[in-house]
C-alpha cells in the first residue's frame, strides 16, 4: 500500500517530547507533573486513563475520570494530550474532552480485531494517531495496524517503539530489538518514530542510554513517563523518574545529523562504504560456498542413513567460532544470532538434499 503520511510535528522539532505519568492517580498528582512539565516546554503531556493490566486486580486506571483532568491540563497549562485507546468507546470518550493525540498499546496493537474497531471509530476525523509496536517481535503485524488506520483516512500516524517481550534474563523490561523498528522505517521512511524508552528500559538506571540510542539511530523523539513521586505510583514505578531528573535526560541528549554537506566527510564515507560492499561481496560469496560443501554432507549423510543434526557437533562449533570471534573482537550476541541464522540455512540444504526423490 502506497501511503502518504502528513507530519505531526515538523522535522525541526527534533527531538519529539512526550512526557507524563504512567497513570493518571489524583488530579493533584496530574496537574502537579503537567506544570512542571510545561515547564521544560515538551511537546505533548501523557497519561494513561485507562490501564490494561496482564493480571486483575492491579490498578487499571481511573477511567473516563481521569479526562476532566487532562482537559484541565490542556487549559492551565496550554499543553496538548494524549492517552490510549484500546476499544471504540475509548475513543469516543476521549475526543469528547478534547484529548488531542490518540495512541494504541502494544496490547491493542496485537490484535487486528481491536485495531479496526479503533479505525471505524476515528474513520473520517483528523486527529494524530500514534501506534506501539506489539508485544511480540512481529513486524507485519505492527504494520498491518498502521494500514488499518491508514484506510480510516488518518494521515497523521506515528508510532511509538517500545520494545518486545522477551523469554530468558536480559538487562531490558522489554527487549529493543532495534533492528525490527529500523526495517519498520524502512517501509515507512515519512512515518515519526518514538522511543519508548521506559517500557524498554522497565528501570530508571537505563532510561538515558537507551533514549541516547534512539537518537543515534535518527528517531524523532523519546516519551517517558515522570512522576513527581515516583517510588509511590500506582503502577510501573520502577521505570518512573521525576519532572527535575527527566529535565537533566533531556539536556543530556546528543543529537546528530542525518548527513552532512562537507566535502571531505562524503569523500571518506564513500571510499568506506565501497570497502563495506567489497566486503559483503565476499561474504556472500563465502556463504554461498560453505551451503554447497553443507549440500554435499547431505548427500554423504544421505547415502549412509545418518541424521541431519549431530548436537556434540553443533556444540563444538559454537564453542569454536565464540572464542575466535571473541578474539576478533565481536559481541557473543552478534555471532550466536548469525551463527543459528547459518546453521539453520545448513540444516534447511541438508533436508532438501535427503528428501529429494531420485530421478
Amino acid at each position: 500500500m502506497n501511503m502518504q503520511f502528513e507530519p505531526i510535528a515538523p522535522k525541526s522539532k527534533r527531538p519529539f517530547i512526550i512526557a507524563g505519568p504512567c497513570s493518571a492517580e489524583t488530579e493533584g498528582q496530574v496537574m502537579a507533573t503537567a506544570k512542571a512539565l510545561a515547564e521544560q516546554n515538551i511537546d505533548l503531556f501523557r497519561a494513561g486513563i485507562w490501564k490494561p493490566r496482564t493480571r486483575p486486580g492491579s490498578f487499571e486506571g481511573v477511567g473516563k475520570e481521569g479526562l476532566s483532568w487532562l482537559k484541565h491540563v490542556k487549559e492551565e497549562t496550554g499543553l496538548k494530550v494524549t492517552t490510549e485507546v484500546a476499544k471504540a468507546e475509548h475513543v469516543y470518550e476521549a475526543l469528547k474532552y478534547g484529548i488531542d493525540v490518540l495512541w494504541l498499546g502494544a496490547r491493542t496493537t496485537v490484535n487486528p480485531f481491536s485495531v479496526q474497531e479503533i479505525a471505524d471509530a476515528v474513520n473520517g476525523m483528523d486527529i494524530p494517531v500514534l501506534i506501539k509496536n506489539p508485544i511480540n517481535p512481529d513486524l507485519p503485524l505492527w504494520m498491518g495496524a498502521i494500514e488499518r488506520i491508514y484506510k480510516a483516512g488518518i494521515t497523521k500516524i506515528g508510532v511509538i517503539h517500545r520494545g518486545f517481550s522477551f523469554h530468558g534474563q536480559t538487562k531490558y523490561r522489554n527487549v529493543p530489538r532495534w533492528q525490527l523498528a529500523i526495517e519498520l522505517k524502512r517501509n515507512f521512511p515519512d512515518l515519526m518514530m518514538i522511543c519508548d524508552n521506559s517500557h524498554i528500559c522497565g528501570r530508571r538506571d537505563l532510561l538515558q542510554e537507551v533514549a541516547q540510542e534512539a537518537m543515534d539511530l535518527n528517531y524523532d523523539g523519546i516519551m517517558t513517563e515522570v512522576h513527581p513521586r515516583p517510588d509511590e505510583a500506582w503502577s510501573d514505578a520502577a521505570q518512573q523518574i521525576t519532572p527535575d531528573t527527566f529535565r537533566d535526560l533531556v539536556s543530556s541528549l546528543v543529537l546528530r545529523q542525518e548527513t552532512s554537506d562537507n566535502m571531505e566527510y562524503l569523500a571518506h564515507i564513500d571510499d568506506l562504504r565501497q570497502q563495506i560492499d567489497e566486503i559483503d561481496d565476499d561474504l556472500l560469496k563465502l556463504l554461498g560456498s560453505r551451503m554447497k560443501v553443507s549440500e554435499k554432507i547431505g548427500e554423504y549423510k544421505k547415502r549412509n542413513n545418518i541424521a541431519i543434526l549431530q548436537t556434540s557437533r553443533w556444540n563444538e562449533i559454537l564453542d569454536q567460532v565464540m572464542a575466535k570471534a571473541s578474539a576478533e573482537g565481536l559481541s557473543e550476541n552478534f555471532i550466536n544470532t548469525f551463527l543459528r541464522a547459518v546453521h539453520q540455512e545448513s540444516i534447511d540444504r541438508q533436508e532438501q538434499v535427503m528428501n529429494r526423490q531420485e530421478a
